[in-house]
């Protein structure tokens, strides 16, 4: 199994850093939105600005702890290569989830670590999300981490140090992202007969939150509350819906195969009757109900599939916290059922694949049909992977060399992503007073209980605030050509823009560069 483990492990870094490298010029390359706060949060931590107090960052701050050392090296190696670095150590943590699925199951033999470590290394929104600075991988990691430490096989641990160092990892997951909340409270409903034990794994995971979370919030409680409940979790009006399909795509993970709505239909239903049949013929044939282990997982899965189809917001990298649980959803009855149809006196490989002594060497027909079914359904889905990681993506790409010989290193540059102004090694800024801003929507958001600039936050005083004194502060300004749905423009910052600044390079990416007029270059 450890093999098993081990091969599984190298195809998921195989697969990660293929996306990554097959691209020219990708890991320096402006690829999302998202990744600009999150790695823009730690520079401007370790160079004295605190989330919440001096900028908006609307999720909790592990993301920003744990960019911090590639944040404090970018002083040394500029900050596109710090967030190449935030990147490499994503995909590793990414990786590391694979190794911790096949532990957390490896009880339950060798085809339940086959099924959980081979989904959860190939499934796409895994490998996508994986490319760049997002909090899934880690939310996943520690998450695993957790489950690890807190289940001793299928049942709950009785030792006190593993379940407190359990919680801890679930709760500084819940700093990373609330999404962890939803694993937490399934294991306290499965610790409720051992309420001694419950408490252990509670205050390892109130631990595990508070420590990382309370200062931020003690410096700034309502910027704080302003970030994470009104921006983040908050309603937002006129909220554009995703599509069902589009969803339901996603999560099951068949995102790369041309398949319309039935095809879509199809993989769920496949998904959820294989798991249920297989748990009512292994109950069935051994009078055994699912452990706690597979409640955990089940219920998981369950309730984060919910959370994704509920609220009108979805996005990709959203489905890559299901993709150890939807994985554990299949192995974990999957190696059930195996176990509950094996004919008398044949048996399964042990560790390392042999029979343990003693013990009769003929396998039964039943598991070589399993592993062979499970092993091509795995190849197939990574060639999948693979020539999906093929395909050039449609992004902004690297942010053009003129942007850096224009732009003085430590000047004081705006922009609506903060991606660019970090792979153009110009989010930085030695001039005093410069707008700390690493997140343009998520102000917007923040500071109008919601609203984005085309439903209206513009006409909240405290936002237009906030682009008026980083418009007055600003000496050069570089937007991407959607930055009207970021930036709360106003009539009167409109005006005192086009006073103010002149454009000096647009590039053929339609990224438009502004320079304060009467300003030395």
């Amino acid at each position: 199994m450890n093999l098993v483990i081990a091969v599984a492990t190298l195809l998921a870094l195989a697969l990660r850093i293929y996306y990554q490298y097959t691209r020219p010029g990708f890991l320096l390359s402006v690829t999302e939105y998202d990744d600009g706060p999150y790695f823009g949060s730690a520079v401007r931590l370790v160079h004295g600005s605190l989330p919440y107090r001096d900028f908006v960052l609307v999720q909790p701050p592990g993301i920003t702890l744990l960019m911090s050392p590639a944040g404090l090296l970018s002083n040394l190696t500029g900050t596109a290569w710090g967030m190449a670095i935030g990147r490499l150590l994503t995909a590793l943590a990414s990786t590391a989830g694979v190794v911790l699925a096949g532990l957390l199951v490896r009880h339950r033999g060798l085809l339940a670590v086959m099924v959980a470590c081979g989904i959860t290394a190939v499934y796409p929104n895994g490998v996508a999300a994986a490319h760049t600075v997002l909090v899934e991988p880690w939310l996943v990691l520690f998450c695993l981490a957790g489950a690890v430490a807190v289940f001793d096989g299928d049942k709950l641990a009785t030792s006190t140090r593993r379940l407190a160092w359990g919680g801890a990892a679930f709760g500084f997951a819940g700093a990373v992202e609330a999404w962890a909340i939803v694993p937490v409270i399934v294991l306290l409903v499965l610790f409720a007969p051992q309420i001694r034990r419950a408490a252990v794994f509670a205050a390892g995971v109130a631990a595990g939150f508070v420590v990382p979370v309370l200062p931020f919030a003690a410096i700034a409680p309502r910027q704080f509350y302003q970030s994470l409940i009104v921006a983040q979790i908050g309603s937002r009006a006129h909220a554009h819906r995703v599509n069902l399909w589009v969803r339901l795509k996603n999560i099951t993970g068949v995102v790369n195969l041309p398949l319309g709505h039935g095809g879509v239909l199809l993989a769920v239903l496949a998904i959820v009757a294989f798991a249920a049949l297989a748990y009512v013929i292994a109950w069935y044939r051994t009078g055994q109900p699912p452990a706690r282990l597979d409640w955990f997982a089940a219920v998981t899965a369950a309730l984060a599939v919910v959370m994704f189809l509920w609220p009108p917001q979805f996005h990709y990298h959203f489905s890559a916290f299901l993709a150890p649980f939807l994985a554990l959803v299949i192995a974990l009855p999957a190696a059930r059922l195996l176990a509950a149809t094996q004919p008398a006196g044949a048996t399964r490989p042990a560790e390392g694949g042999q029979p343990a002594d003693g013990e009769q060497r003929g396998v039964s027909w039943q598991s070589r049909f399993a592993f062979g079914l499970a092993g091509l359904a795995l190849a197939a889905m990574a060639v999948s992977q693979f020539q999906a990681d093929s395909v050039t993506p449609k992004v902004l790409g690297p942010v053009p060399a003129a942007v850096q010989r224009i732009v003085p290193a430590g000047a004081c540059v705006l922009t609506d992503q903060a991606s660019l102004t970090i792979n153009a090694n110009r989010f930085v800024s030695s001039v005093p007073g410069c707008p700390q801003i690493v997140d343009s929507l998520g102000t917007d958001l923040a500071l109008s209980h919601g609203l984005k600039p085309g439903t209206g936050a513009a006409r909240v005083a405290a936002v237009a605030a906030v682009w008026r004194s980083a418009f007055s502060h600003a000496q050069y300004v570089l937007l991407t050509r959607i930055n009207a749905r970021r930036i709360a423009w106003t009539p009167g910052i409109q005006a005192y823009f086009d006073a103010n600044f002149v454009q000096v390079y647009t590039s053929p990416k339609h990224l438009m560069l502004y320079a304060r007029k009467g300003l030395r270059r």
